[in-house]
């Protein structure tokens, strides 16, 4: 199967040059992974099956102008999100050396301008506050939040992508939110719309 096929059944809509950069990012990460071991995704169907996943939430939020992806890894969602938003600046947030190389080459050999690294952890970025700020699989809502604060308003919208703990993460958030929890296969899409 090719990307667009994925793309067709989830009713993704992307242009062909957003689609073929996403089919060289998947072949950039393949070829990587087999020596660096990035991600647990080691065939192109795997990585397309990432890339669905980091593309579903445009289906549902609002295009951002920025975009702090906090522990990007491999690249999703962030490097991902910034391939299909060619118009939004993304900042990808990843401390780990072996994945900073992989995310810094790949933003060269994909022409991204919109793109940067910084290789460090989140709460040592210093920035105006972000329109959104994404993750997956990082670590706790709450957490996430805090880590934040520094770097986000009132303004900003977050996208967390989150598996089934994410309900008893909601719960014990110490800020009143509003959100939308939108479930697609087994993942769920945490939409922070605003903090009170």
């Amino acid at each position: 199967m090719n990307l667009s096929q994925y793309l067709d059944k989830e009713e993704i809509i992307l242009s062909d040059s957003i689609i073929i950069k996403l089919e060289q990012f998947a072949s950039l990460l393949h070829e990587w992974n087999g020596v660096h071991n990035l991600t647990g995704a080691k065939t192109i169907d795997a990585i397309y099956l990432n890339i669905i996943d980091s593309l579903f939430p445009l289906t549902f939020i609002k295009t951002p102008k920025t975009i702090l992806d906090v522990g990007t890894g491999a690249g999703f969602p962030g490097l991902v999100l910034a391939i299909a938003l060619p118009d939004t600046k993304v900042v990808l947030a990843e401390p780990l050396k072996k994945r900073v190389s992989f995310l810094k080459y790949s933003i060269i050999d994909l022409s991204l301008p919109n793109t940067s690294v910084e290789a460090k952890r989140v709460e040592k970025i210093v920035s105006d506050p972000f329109e959104l700020i994404s993750s997956r699989a990082v670590t706790n809502t709450n957490l996430l939040l805090d880590l934040t604060a520094d770097i986000s308003d009132e303004d900003t919208e977050y996208l967390f992508y989150k598996g089934s703990k994410v309900f008893a993460e909601i719960d014990v958030v110490e800020q009143e939110l509003v959100y939308d929890i939108v479930q697609k296969n087994k993942r769920n899409y945490l939409y922070i719309k605003s903090k009170k």
